[in-house]
């Protein structure tokens, strides 16, 4: 894809900055908040996400809405919280393209928050490479919906 695709402008940007930042006002009553640099590298991956999985995006990005699944879970901890996004916003975008885009972003994302305080434990690898790849290797191959993978186990 070209990469002026992925150049947001400037008016863009600063709109999803805020978004971000608005996020904070919510995500600090669980002892998390993300620094104004660390809002800028988020963006800047997300935006690198999404060219690297081939992937446009309308409105403000996923961020905010990871933001306020995830803030509150036992295993979110403020020197973690920047790189934990970072890796959750690759991980969605990933999933988005292998589950075909058959699951809805807000499904996608109370799924990866339900694995990753359950079975995953926190972390981010199994999320990754197991659970995830599981349910959309699922999807894939027509063995039913997410629902159905659920009620197996």
């Amino acid at each position: 894809m070209d990469d002026e695709m992925f150049n947001l402008p400037s008016l863009k940007q600063k709109q999803q900055l805020e978004e971000i930042k608005k996020c904070n006002e919510y995500s600090a009553k669980f002892g998390v908040t993300l620094t104004n640099s660390e809002m800028i590298a988020l963006n800047e991956n997300r935006k690198e996400s999404l060219k690297n999985m081939g992937r446009i995006e309308l409105g403000n990005g996923i961020l905010p809405k990871l933001i306020f699944e995830f803030c509150d879970s036992p295993y979110i901890y403020q020197d973690i919280y920047a790189d934990t996004l970072q890796a959750l916003q690759e991980i969605f975008y990933y999933f988005k393209n292998e589950s075909l885009d058959e699951i809805s972003d807000d499904e996608l994302i109370h799924i990866m928050r339900e694995y990753f305080d359950q079975e995953c434990q926190g972390s981010i690898e199994y999320l990754q490479e197991t659970t995830l790849e599981d349910i959309c290797r699922n999807i894939r191959y027509g063995y039913g919906t997410i629902r159905n993978y659920d009620e197996e186990d």
